[in-house]
């Protein structure tokens, strides 16, 4: 358990993941809220009208995350995460006294979801470049993994409250709430230890930085697979939103309590797959690849559940696949890539992740419409597996990596790649460095 938590001895990072989790947990109830509102209250049960919701939160992810991350890379992290999250307060704020005012439309929904989506677009890559400022290196991969964490705990019980609440109040003081939240992240920043802060270099103004990124991506092949398989199950897999709102009201009749606690379900398998990812400290490409593979079979098993309750049971193995995949990506791109392009990096690989939503969701909306909302979880478990599968096979013919396996007695499964055969070489010439060393010990 404590290589589990060891980021947490850091008082930076404590202050960021107390913070962090107050934020997540109104930034869940939102969604849930959001979701619900338009479903129920704005449109007449229209899964496409929830779907256009969601692709204008993520549009932006398309267009501005490079711009967001060279802002990550060129000023100071901490500042800049100040004003993102004030703004996404105010915006939460808004939203919610429209509301409660009696005069929310649809298309001011629309609005607010593109206002949310050109904000998150810049905040995205400071955050995730700001971690490595909080912790050494060699704690960052158990530092993001127990940001997942905070973000998965805050799954677990965001969407129950707000499902609650929701069923006694109506979703409006719900964005009330989530207002308010933001100012435990604004707190715990304004309290850091600056001097505790290890500052990563910034990149000075100049001329074609943005393209800089493009091409230092585009020479990492590892990277490009990683973005590949993560698009692909972000755009049509990972719409949890939409397709348990469609679930829980059209196959199952549930109401707003049933659809909140499918979240806080999902969010066990999610919180498990965080906590496990926190312990490892050399996450891969092949993680990323066979956690985008179960996920894919546990969401075809999923889509056909035949009631509620396996339904509900079923995405704790969907919500741990996911996780590990989203978690192992982040942490891989993030620990090779050089601290000073991080920014820049990070974000096209949020770009990737997150952008391709406004693609996905209408398409996964209109196959529920249309199809059914079993189908449209279906074309995501289907996609999954396809594209991890496809990179395995590339994988295997490009990078020269090699499967061992033993079925009888001991099972065993083992992978070498070009990472495990420089580590064996690093650790040949060691060793023959160290006996080197004895010899001459020896003949002095």
């Amino acid at each position: 358990m404590r290589s589990t938590f060891d980021s947490l001895k850091f008082f930076n990072y404590r202050l960021w993941f107390a913070g962090a989790l107050v934020a997540n947990v109104g930034t869940w109830m939102q969604r849930v809220a959001q979701d619900w509102l338009v479903l129920t209250v704005l449109s007449n049960d229209s899964g496409l009208a929830v779907g256009i919701v969601t692709g204008l939160q993520f549009l932006p992810m398309l267009l501005l995350s490079p711009f967001g991350g060279l802002l990550a890379d060129r000023l100071p992290r901490r500042q800049l995460l100040i004003g993102t999250q004030t703004a996404l307060g105010v915006l939460a704020a808004g939203l919610g006294v429209l509301v409660l005012s009696g005069h929310a439309e649809l298309w001011h929904v629309y609005v607010f979801a593109l206002l949310l989506g050109i904000v998150t677009a810049l905040d995205n890559p400071v955050r995730q470049t700001f971690v490595a400022e909080m912790v050494p290196p060699a704690s960052l991969p158990n530092a993001v993994g127990l940001n997942s964490a905070s973000f998965n705990a805050a799954r677990l019980i965001g969407p129950g409250i707000s499902g609650l609440l929701i069923a006694v109040v109506g979703p409006g003081w719900i964005f009330i709430i989530n207002a308010l939240s933001f100012a435990a992240t604004i707190l715990s920043l304004t309290l850091m230890r600056r001097d505790e802060l290890n500052e990563m270099p910034h990149t000075s103004r100049g001329r074609g930085q943005i393209r800089e990124g493009l091409r230092y991506v585009r020479g990492r092949s590892d990277i490009v697979t990683i973005m590949v398989v993560v698009g692909v199950v972000g755009a049509l897999g990972l719409n949890f939103q939409l397709t348990s709102a469609v679930m829980a009201r059209e196959v199952f009749g549930k109401g707003a309590g049933e659809y909140g606690v499918l979240g806080s379900i999902l969010a066990i398998g999610s919180l498990g797959g965080a906590l496990l990812a926190a312990r490892r400290k050399r996450p891969r490409v092949r993680l990323v690849l066979g956690a985008a593979f179960a996920f894919g079979v546990a969401s075809g098993l999923m889509a056909i559940m035949p009631t509620y309750e396996l339904y509900a049971l079923m995405t704790i193995p969907v919500g741990f696949a996911s996780l590990t995949m989203m978690t192992a990506a982040n942490a891989t791109v993030q620990m090779s890539t050089d601290p000073a392009m991080r920014g820049r990096v990070m974000s096209l690989y949020m770009m990737v992740f997150l952008g391709t939503t406004p693609i996905g969701a209408p398409i996964v909306g209109w196959v529920a419409e249309t199809f059914s909302a079993r189908w449209a979880i279906g074309v995501g478990a289907i996609s999954a597996i396809a594209v991890s599968m496809a990179a395995a096979v590339w994988a295997k013919r490009h990078w020269d990596v090699e499967v061992h396996y033993r079925l009888r007695h001991r099972p065993h499964l083992r992978m070498v790649g070009p990472s495990e055969r420089a580590r064996s070489r690093e650790e040949a010439k060691a060793r023959l460095g160290a006996q080197d060393a004895q010899n001459a010990t020896g003949l002095a």
